[in-house]
């Protein structure tokens, strides 16, 4: 009985020092945790990789990060856009795939790497189709642009939109090209696209398929004397470093589709969905009046470059050019369909020089 006493007493004692040190007694053996008010939302956040082949001081660089701080707003910081760029994830050979597959959620491939798997995409890579910005505004968010972007079926692509970058031109290691005879003895890389091979088929000039994250290095070797891009995107891959000669001849326009995972986005609430393309067409619209700005600010940047020898194409030369590639427009016909070719004659001609 006395050992029961002491006993009582010292669990007494030890309630009653807790309660002075003001331990809450109800927390032994509760199921509450610490709350972190940091965490919150997390559970709900969705993350969409967006992976491309730019670099991020480009038109479709700089249209990217546009994208994802609009996204990352809209939502409240709930849907986060991690971009990869500079094909860190997947370059432009396989990009598709990954998309497909959902290794990504988001990729921005050329038109003509489009045209690839839907051939009729092939019709916005036509050679001088587009005289001037307005026109390539025209096809882009008028009657072929939607055309395209709800083509993108029975592949686990969505088409969000279409994105901006400029007019291509030529370099090469050899000499300046004024004619099409000119391009008989080079050796040029190019995207891939039915389009686009036939028109250096048309210039007899030989060519290989090569990746773009690839097209610096098989120019420093030589493998390849030229190829045809935007200001922005000689100057950020310093292809200036292995050309020499820099013909500014817009003979056609670059541009991107925006592209989704179809079972991602089918996965994603309507609100979330609602902000994406909210998300996207601010940031299209951002895209499109400071791409002109971006390839200016890389052709100055390209004209101070001693090392290069620019030469722009006369009238002339440039009907010359017109001239050579036509039959490229009755190739393409036979897939693009008569009613997509139409209008882009009817956008040509309403904007012709």
């Amino acid at each position: 009985m006395r050992n029961f006493l002491i006993i009582l007493s010292l669990i007494v004692a030890g309630i009653s020092s807790a309660v002075m040190i003001g331990f809450d007694v109800e927390e032994i053996g509760s199921d509450n945790t610490y709350y972190d008010d940091e965490q919150e939302g997390l559970d709900e956040q969705i993350t969409i990789r967006f992976s491309h082949v730019a670099a991020e001081n480009t038109p479709k660089g700089r249209t990217a990060s546009k994208f994802a701080a609009l996204l990352e707003d809209k939502t409240n910081g709930n849907v986060k856009v991690q971009i990869y760029p500079n094909a860190l994830l997947y370059n432009d050979a396989n990009e598709w795939e990954a998309l497909q597959n959902g290794n990504v959620e988001m990729i921005a491939p050329a038109t003509a790497k489009i045209s690839e798997h839907y051939p009729v995409w092939q019709i916005l890579d036509l050679p001088f189709a587009f005289p001037n910005y307005q026109a390539v505004e025209e096809a882009y968010e008028g009657e072929i642009g939607e055309a395209l972007l709800e083509g993108l079926n029975h592949a686990n692509v969505k088409g969000l939109d279409l994105w901006y970058n400029g007019y291509k031109q030529m370099t090469n290691q050899e000499y300046a090209i004024r004619t099409p005879d000119d391009f008989s003895r080079l050796h040029f890389r190019t995207m891939p696209g039915p389009v686009i091979q036939e028109q250096f088929n048309q210039l007899n000039t030989s060519t290989s398929k090569l990746s773009f994250n690839k097209t610096y290095q098989n120019l420093e070797v030589s493998f390849v004397d030229g190829q045809e891009n935007t200001l922005s995107n000689i100057n950020t891959k310093k292809f200036y470093e292995h050309q020499k000669y820099l013909t500014i001849s817009n003979h056609g326009y670059l541009g991107y589709g925006v592209l989704m995972n179809q079972d991602f986005w089918d996965g994603l609430s309507s609100s979330v969905q609602e902000s994406i393309n909210a998300a996207m067409k601010e940031a299209t619209e951002w895209g499109r009046r400071h791409a002109i700005e971006i390839n200016d600010q890389h052709a100055r940047a390209i004209r101070s470059n001693q090392s290069l020898e620019i030469y722009t194409l006369s009238a002339e030369e440039r009907a010359q050019w017109e001239h050579a590639l036509h039959p490229v427009y009755d190739k393409a016909e036979q897939t693009v369909g008569s009613d997509l070719m139409k209008e882009i004659k009817t956008i040509k001609e309403r904007y012709a020089y």
